[in-house]
């Protein structure tokens, strides 16, 4: 039994010697690989996580999260939501999955063009918006309800559109991308901010005057400051406006201050009460956002949305800042798809044939009509 305890402890002894010898050994051949690997290769072979040289950006699109951006689009300006996921797609190595608002009648022809080879890889998810969520709260003129655009109002069902996402990125489809929109998806939103927009008197804005509204790039342009429920706002008039065609929100915090149901209730008082400033036309989903946004919103970079493009035929910025800018954005009458609008070379690039031809058809009369 002696005996036996003896070989026991020589054999517990010798086991330790041999992890012992193992674990040098291990740790020597780790050792050589570190140095191996960091060590320029002759072959430049070693992987990339070793070359202290790579940027960031390498690393941080090692992440296979989703990046959800929601885009409307509306059969007869289709081909500009087409060309502006074309620009997105192809500037990213990101996982982007396009969330593409549209009503029933255009499916068909957006899933056609989809299947274009240039697009083919592209992820995206088809949403059908069922205008009946607006009824009574937007006035529809009846001399003008081919004018009224649904669409222009799925940016304040964001949660509804996208549930299971904590941050999205709203685009229009007058825009075209020239960076990776990573970097707008990682704009820092401060404590208690639903959402992250473009100022009207950032940098890249020209004040334009409009008829005696004062300027079209603070409050009182969008707001009507005689209405009593406005003044008991208390918000000064001269605020300066955003620009709500980009934006970048926090559904986590969108869903928690119930921002859908206080744009709603906006747009239901303005049907009864008028709030909106009659000298600005056509920006009916503006002024509950600044309502709802005032002095609670963070700011996206400027160049991350340069924009007044469309609103005249006019080149507005020199061709070496449109060149650096990372998204431009064509805002106004100008579309760059059909009349004369300024840098349509550079919407060119990125817009893809419509395979039905319709679109081509509407741009062309458009341009010909332009040209009389």
């Amino acid at each position: 039994s002696a005996k036996f305890s003896v070989n026991i402890s020589i054999l517990i002894v010798a086991v330790v010697i041999f992890l012992l010898v193992l674990h040098h050994n291990f740790l020597s051949l780790s050792d050589f690989l570190r140095r191996e690997l960091s060590d320029p290769s002759p072959l430049g072979l070693q992987p990339i996580d070793f070359i202290p040289a790579a940027p960031q950006r390498l690393m941080d699109e090692r992440s296979d999260k989703e990046i959800p951006v929601v885009i409307a689009a509306s059969d007869e300006r289709l081909g500009g939501a087409i060309a502006a996921m074309n620009s997105i797609y192809h500037h990213t190595r990101s996982n982007v999955v396009f969330h593409i608002v549209t009503l029933n009648d255009t499916v068909d022809h957006l899933r056609l063009w989809l299947s274009s080879s240039a697009l083919k890889n592209m992820r995206y998810r088809i949403l059908d918006f069922d205008p009946r969520v607006l009824g009574g709260k937007v006035q529809v003129d009846p001399q003008k309800a081919d004018a009224f655009k649904p669409l222009t109002f799925a940016r304040f069902y964001l949660p509804d559109l996208v549930p299971h996402a904590e941050k999205v990125i709203y685009v229009d489809d007058d825009v075209i991308v020239q960076d990776d929109i990573l970097e707008l998806y990682n704009t820092p939103l401060k404590p208690g901010h639903a959402a992250a927009f473009s100022d009207d008197c950032d940098s890249t804005t020209n004040k334009v005057a409009v008829r005696g509204a004062g300027n079209q790039y603070n409050y009182i342009g969008f707001l009507d400051y005689k209405k009593e429920t406005i003044r008991k706002l208390a918000m000064k008039a001269n605020t300066c406006s955003f620009n709500p065609g980009v934006f970048v929100a926090n559904l986590t915090e969108w869903k928690l201050q119930n921002i859908t149901k206080q744009l709603e209730k906006w747009m239901a008082l303005d049907v009864v009460e008028e709030l909106y400033s009659k000298t600005l036309a056509g920006s009916i989903t503006t002024p509950p956002l600044l309502i709802v946004f005032y002095k609670r919103h963070s700011s996206i970079d400027p160049m991350w949305n340069v924009r007044h493009l469309g609103s005249s035929a006019g080149k507005r910025y020199s061709p070496q800042f449109v060149k650096a800018a990372k998204l431009l954005h064509w805002n106004g009458h100008f579309k760059p798809w059909g009349r004369t609008a300024s840098y349509a070379e550079v919407w060119e690039k990125w817009f893809i044939p419509d395979p039905t031809g319709k679109f081509n058809l509407i741009r062309r009369h458009s341009e010909a009509y332009e040209a009389k």
